[in-house]
């Protein structure tokens, strides 16, 4: 009769927790897009639908949060594997504050009412649609253990800022030339700052891949300019 190997069984259900996980950032994924495509299309229903499925999200990153410290707790993994469960850990509360901000999007389409849009939805659909594709990206390099990958992605997350300047730039001059625009304006800005914030949170998710490989905890969004930009006051 044959036994099961404690190592296979390990490596079985690692490899579970990391399915769940792809499981867990494809809907939140989802949740994002619809958040965005339905305050694009002023469509409060599909928001409504996206603020109740949070619930849904939520059920899935505690499901996979009590998988690990199960198996913290009664298989004995390794060094190497404790990293991976920390990090999933870690990686499963970014992605359920993801899907937070995709919640919040859909709340702001809602406390918009009837009101019409200041403008048409351009940067805010490109913030979403390039927030995401890193968000693939560091998910997968997560699970493939890529750090080459997970220290490059952060390096992108200028262009997700220079998005955010603009829509701040546009959505505050109207604010200036047309007052009764300020309320709407501010919920644009707000919907903005969301997916702004979900870039950072896909930066926290490649520095935990780092950790993960390597066991090295650093942070992987500071840039030589900034530096030298304190540097230059300090000296």
């Amino acid at each position: 009769m044959s036994t099961i190997n404690p190592r296979e069984s390990l490596d079985r259900a690692l490899q579970e927790v990391l399915d769940e996980v792809l499981v867990l950032g494809s809907m939140v994924e989802e949740a994002i897009r619809a958040s965005v495509d339905s305050l694009k299309k002023r469509d409060i229903q599909a928001s409504s639908r996206v603020y109740a499925n949070d619930e849904i999200v939520n059920e899935k990153h505690f499901e996979i949060e009590d998988r690990c410290i199960t198996l913290i707790a009664t298989q004995q993994p390794m060094a190497k594997d404790l990293r991976l469960l920390a990090a999933v850990l870690e990686i499963t509360t970014e992605l359920e504050r993801i899907g937070d901000y995709a919640k919040g999007i859909a709340k702001i389409n809602a406390l918009m009412g009837d009101e019409p849009l200041v403008k048409p939805l351009i940067d805010i659909p490109h913030m979403a649609d390039k927030g995401l594709e890193m968000l693939r990206r560091a998910l997968g390099a997560f699970v493939s253990g890529d750090v080459e990958t997970a220290r490059a992605i952060p390096l992108e997350d200028d262009q997700i800022d220079l998005l955010y300047n603009q829509v701040y730039r546009e959505l505050v001059t109207n604010m200036i030339d047309d007052t009764s625009t300020i309320d709407r304006a501010n919920y644009l800005l707000w919907a903005a700052h969301n997916l702004e914030r979900m870039a950072d949170r896909v930066t926290n998710i490649c520095e935990r891949t780092v950790y993960m490989a390597t066991g090295e905890m650093k942070e992987l969004d500071r840039r030589d300019d900034e530096l030298d930009l304190f540097k230059k006051y300090l000296n």
